[in-house]
């Protein structure tokens, strides 16, 4: 299940990424007007009227991709065997260590002073 997650995220990176650089390619509607006083915004890679056409549907495929991989990202990740949050799942890591810690490092807790001979703490009084 964490490879579909790995690929649905580089898709999704992939395709936001040439999202944003088709819209930026684009130019608005405001530019035909530049275009008449001369300031060469018609010399376009595509033609005058071919990049309309062209970079309209390439945008409109790669938005419904992007955001197809969108809900098939969220579906994967609401639909995990053993969903944990992070925090749970830090806490769960510091009780498995607490719990595997050698009970001989910590004095007594009962009070018994045949087990403090031993140890490092001065006596109590």
């Amino acid at each position: 299940m964490e490879n579909i997650n790995s690929i649905l995220l580089v898709v999704q990176v992939l395709l936001s990424i040439s999202l944003i650089v088709l819209i930026l390619m684009q130019h608005g509607k405001g530019a035909d007007a530049g275009a008449a006083f001369g300031s060469g915004a018609s010399a376009t890679v595509f033609g005058a009227k071919g990049s309309g056409n062209f970079m309209t549907r390439a945008t409109t495929i790669i938005a419904i991709l992007f955001f197809i991989v969108c809900l098939s990202l969220a579906y994967v990740s609401s639909n995990r065997a053993n969903p944990q949050s992070v925090t749970g799942s830090v806490m769960t890591q510091e009780y498995d260590a607490a719990a595997g810690q050698d009970a001989g490092d910590l004095p007594p807790s009962d009070g018994d002073s045949a087990g403090s001979q031993d140890s490092d703490l001065p006596p109590a009084e």
